[in-house]
C-alpha cells in the first residue's frame, strides 16, 4: 500500500514475511502457540493475584488509617478537655479574659475532634484547613501544643545512657561514697 511517505513501491503484508500459523510452521509452530498460551494463562494469573493482593492492602490501609483518625480524634478531645479546664480555672481567677478565651478554644478543638471521629484521612485534612481558616488562632494553640506534646514525648522516649551515674550530680556522687564508707573528698 502507498502512502505520501514510501517511495510507490507495495510492501507485503507482515504475515507474510512472518508466517504463524501452525500449519506453516508444524510441530514447532504447535508448541510454541501451546508456550504462548501458557506465558498469558501465567500473566494474567499473576496479575489477577497482585490485584486481590493490591485491593487486600488497601482495605489494611485504610482500616488502620481510619483507626489512626480516630486516635487522633480523641487524643484532641482530651486536649479540648484540657483546654476548658484551664478556661474555667483561669475564669475564677484575675485572668479570666484569657480564661473564657481559653474555654472557647476548647469548646471549638472538642466540636472539631468530634467531626473528625470516623472519617478518613482525606477529609481529616480537609476539615483541619478548614478549621485553620475559620479558627487560625485555635489552629494555632493547637499546633503549639502539638508540638510541645511532641517534644515532651520525644525527651521521654529517647534513650538513656546504661551508666545512671554518668547523670548524678558532684553532690549525689558524694553521698553515694558516704553511704559506702569512703572518703568524700578524693
Amino acid at each position: 500500500m502507498a502512502n505520501e511517505f514510501s517511495d510507490g513501491r507495495v510492501e507485503p503484508a507482515r504475515e507474510e514475511i512472518l508466517p504463524r500459523t501452525p500449519s506453516v510452521l508444524g510441530s514447532e509452530g504447535t508448541q510454541l502457540a501451546d508456550l504462548k498460551e501458557k506465558v498469558v494463562e501465567d500473566f494474567n494469573a499473576a496479575t489477577t493475584t497482585a490485584k486481590e493482593g493490591a485491593a487486600a492492602a488497601m482495605v489494611k490501609a485504610k482500616d488502620v488509617v481510619s483507626e489512626q483518625a480516630n486516635f487522633a480524634a480523641r487524643q484532641i478531645g482530651g486536649i479540648a478537655t484540657a483546654l476548658k479546664k484551664v478556661g474555667s480555672e483561669l475564669e475564677g481567677s484575675d485572668q479570666s479574659e484569657i480564661g473564657r478565651y481559653a474555654g472557647q478554644i476548647g469548646s471549638t478543638v472538642e466540636n472539631f475532634a468530634k467531626r473528625i471521629e470516623g472519617r478518613d484521612l482525606g477529609e481529616v485534612a480537609t476539615m483541619a484547613e478548614d478549621f485553620g481558616r475559620k479558627q487560625p488562632l485555635a489552629f494555632l494553640g493547637i499546633a503549639a501544643l502539638a508540638g510541645l506534646a511532641a517534644s515532651r514525648f520525644l525527651t521521654a522516649s529517647a534513650t538513656r545512657p546504661a551508666n545512671e551515674k554518668s547523670r548524678e550530680t558532684p553532690e549525689a556522687a558524694k553521698f553515694d561514697v558516704l553511704k559506702s564508707g569512703g572518703n568524700a573528698n578524693g
